[in-house]
This record gives structure tokens, sequence and C-alpha cells, in this order.
């Protein structure tokens, strides 16, 4: 194959798959530098809330997982600390669910497959020149450490502990999360319409962390019960315990030219944001959308490295990036607070949002991406 590339990805996770698989349909010579996975790694238990626009474009490439590992969430049932709670139906706002929840590992195996089979793209052993570099590797990126990017972090003083559980009782196709003392404890329901098993993601105080990852199985579990005001019965821990310090942090650029190379970020490389509302992979592969809409529609005569478009991207991203970054650090502080008096604060606000249809509504057909 060619040893120059239109466009050399760095990232093999799903935000670097998807856009390589998005470019090549465009005939461009895309490299693709994906480090492989040790075979020893622990078992992946992330599992990742996807909205209908990045439904569409995984689709497009035909790497939407099946049913049993892409579940329907139809209803969401968000509680506060003091009675406040907003609930959110696939059914009244007419869409046929609010969001899926995809397994990581299996939605990562075939995006893996279909580069495979795409004579465009090659996996790289090393990153390669090219014309256009895009760095898709992830909130730790050195690539963008070499490019000389400063990587913008606030601390919250939080860490997010993620595992899967088995339920007494069937999840429903509900997604629920319940904000508790500062703390957010977040059920994603998985397997499939009829199943009984949810990823938790638990973002937890700095100094709690430590605690509910060396707790015992049996006192965890009566933890989350607890939490949970016992809405799936009884839980039993079926994975490991991942954790990770919470941070929002963008880029101070997301383009430019190093030693005479044209760069891009995208996905986490580019920015991070809090996970309460689940908006983290619907970001990066919104990156991706644009940034292969920008170059399948440039005139013929501009090279995928120009100035113009790749300011035009970065532009575009960043207004919608930061626009909800600060959505979910103004939430993240507002049930941070400790007192009674911002206690019923949050909680009126949640109950008068619930009130407030159209407003629901359109806060809900955003976040999916309508």
């Amino acid at each position: 194959m060619t040893h120059h590339f239109d466009i050399c990805i760095r990232g093999g996770g799903i935000v670097g798959h998807a856009l390589a698989l998005l470019l090549a349909r465009d005939r461009l010579r895309i490299g693709l530098y994906a480090p492989q996975i040790p075979a020893n790694s622990e078992p992946d238990v992330r599992a990742y809330a996807l909205n209908a626009k990045s439904k569409a474009l995984l689709e497009s490439v035909r790497c939407w997982p099946d049913a049993l590992h892409a579940t329907p969430v139809m209803d969401m049932q968000v509680k506060g600390d003091d009675g406040g709670t907003v609930n959110f139906s696939a059914t009244e706002l007419v869409v046929p669910a609010l969001t899926w929840i995809v397994d990581v590992p299996t939605l990562e195996a075939q995006l893996r497959e279909a580069v495979r089979f795409q004579p465009h793209i090659e996996v790289l052993d090393a990153p390669r020149p090219a014309t256009l570099t895009v760095v898709c590797e992830g909130k730790a990126s050195r690539t963008r450490e070499e490019f000389g990017v400063e990587f913008v972090a606030t601390r919250y003083p939080q860490h997010a502990i993620a595992a899967r559980l088995k339920c007494e009782k069937p999840h429903g196709q509900v997604a629920r999360q319940w904000f508790t003392q500062g703390e957010i404890l977040a059920f994603l329901p998985l397997d499939g319409a009829q199943g009984d098993t949810v990823g938790m993601v638990w973002s937890v105080r700095d100094g709690r962390t430590p605690e509910v990852l060396d707790d015992s199985e049996d006192s965890f579990c009566e933890q989350l019960e607890q939490v949970s005001e016992n809405v799936l019965g009884k839980l039993s821990l079926i994975s490991p315990r991942k954790a990770w310090p919470l941070q929002s942090a963008q880029a101070s650029r997301w383009i430019g030219v190093t030693h005479g190379q044209a760069w891009a970020l995208a996905g986490d490389a580019a920015h991070t944001v809090h996970p309460l509302a689940g908006q983290g992979l619907n970001l990066g592969l919104a990156d991706v959308a644009e940034l292969t809409q920008i170059l399948h529609h440039r005139a013929y005569w501009r090279p995928v490295n120009d100035a113009k478009l790749l300011r035009q991207y970065e532009r575009t991203r960043k207004t919608e990036v930061t626009a909800t970054d600060a959505a979910m650090t103004a939430l993240q502080q507002l049930f941070d607070k400790p007192g009674n008096g911002w206690q019923k604060v949050r909680n009126w606000g949640l109950l008068g949002f619930e009130r407030l249809g159209f407003s629901k509504h359109w806060a809900a057909r955003r976040a999916m991406g309508l």
C-alpha cells in the first residue's frame, strides 16, 4: 500500500475507528495508528449512553451492535436528595428510545473488524507522515503534548467508580440516576430489553473513593441498594470496580501546524466533561461527524489540511462543547453544595423543571441529538 497518507489518525478507540471508516468512504488514503490492547488486560466494564445522532453515524458504517448489546432506554428517572424528581419518557416524546446503552467492548470489536475490510485504511504499527494528522488518543494524549497544546483541566472533587451489577429485578429499559449528598449514582440498563444487568457509574467524593473501592462486595452492594432505594432489589457485583478522577477539560487549540505538520484534535483529546448526562462519547462522535462533513463538502481544490476548513471545524465544535460543559459543571456544583437551603433550592428546581413540559421536552431532545 501507499506510504503517503491523506490523513493519519492517532488513536484506536471508538472515535478514531469511526473517523477512519467515514473518511475512507471518500476514498481518502487513511493511516490508523491503533496501539494493541494487552491480551492480559482486565475486562472493560464501561457502557456508553449514545444518542440518536451517534446511532445514525455508527449505523452508516454498519457498526451498530445488536439488540443484546445496544439496549434502548424507554424511560429515565432522576431523583434529587429531598424529594425532587424528573422523569423522561420515549413514548411522551414520540421517539424510538431516549438513548441506547452500548457495551463498549462489543462496539470496539465491530469497528476493528470493519476497518480490516476497508481497502482505503492501513492499520499502522507507528505514526506516519500525512497531509493531516487527527489526534484521537484520549485525555492523556501524548501527541497533543508533543504538539505543544495546553490541556486546561479543572478537577471535580469526585472520582467515578464503574462496575456491572446483576439485579434481582429486570431493569425494564429504565435508566436511573440519584443525586445524594454531593454524589451521583447512575444505573444504565444492559443486556437487552429483558435484561437484569446494569452498568453502574457512581461519582463519589474524593475522600470516600479508597473506602468504596476497598469495601467488601457485600457491603458495597448494600450501599448501592440503600442509595438506589432498592428499586431493583438485591444487587450482585459481576465485574471489577474501576475508578478514575473526574474533570472538565478542553484543549487550548484544536487545530494547528507544528513543525510543518497540520493537525486537529477530536474526542477526549480535545475535551472532557462530567459524565452525569452521559454526553462524553456523543460529543466525540459529533466531532467525527463535523470533521468528515467539512472535508466531504470541501471544494475540489482545497486540501484536507486547508486552514479555513480546520478553523470551521474548531469553531463549530468548541461552541457546542463549551455550552455542554458549562451546563454539566453548573449541575455538578449545584448538587455539590451542602446545607438544607441548597437542598431545598435544587429540589424545588427539579420539581419545577418536571412541570415545565416544553422546556423538559426541549432539553431531552437536545440531549438525544435531535
